[in-house]
């Protein structure tokens, strides 16, 4: 070896050498690989699914300092409703079938978000996920700060603004 540094030992036995590794998620980037991770772990999620005809299940799969993690089940037809997650931002991870995401002013626009598809979206985005397939769906929505409010939105239609429908919902009643 032809350097003038050498190590003697384990350096990874010297704990200031070494930064400490992040006990929680704190970037979009790493809330969107907690979400992969999450969604690869089928084991850990798929007992709990459960499909409701008369509407969206849903369930707190995890809570961390900052963030929460949710599980829903969509079958067809059903979706959300235009909102948006107040200063939560957020990221949706399909996990099975077919999610349609409707954003902003233009409910045209159409995204298709099949199995493994993610979506990173920051506070006050408005959209609408709906079940537009014949098969049922689950998705993982990871919200941090997590979420207190999911306000609905109407779309006018004749100017094609948005407009909220109140000042929030309570989370439970409006998943």
């Amino acid at each position: 070896m032809n350097s003038d540094v050498q190590i003697a030992g384990d350096p990874l036995a010297v704990p200031h050498l070494m930064p400490p590794p992040a006990a929680h998620p704190a970037t979009v980037a790493e809330f969107a690989g907690l979400a992969r991770s999450l969604a690869a772990d089928t084991a850990s999620w798929a007992p709990l699914v459960r499909y409701d005809a008369a509407s969206r299940w849903y369930h707190r799969l995890r809570t961390g300092p900052g963030y929460e993690v949710w599980l829903l089940s969509w079958v067809p037809g059903q979706g959300s409703g235009l909102h948006d997650h107040g200063r939560s931002s957020g990221v949706l991870t399909v996990l099975r079938g077919e999610l349609t995401e409707h954003s902003g002013d233009d409910r045209r626009a159409r995204r298709a978000l099949g199995a493994g598809a993610q979506r990173v979206f920051a506070p006050g985005y408005v959209h609408e996920i709906v079940n537009d397939s014949l098969e049922p769906a689950v998705s993982l929505h990871v919200y941090f700060p997590g979420l207190t409010e999911m306000p609905m939105h109407r779309a006018d239609a004749h100017c094609g603004a948005l407009a909220r429908t109140s000042a929030g919902t309570a989370v439970d009643s409006s998943r």
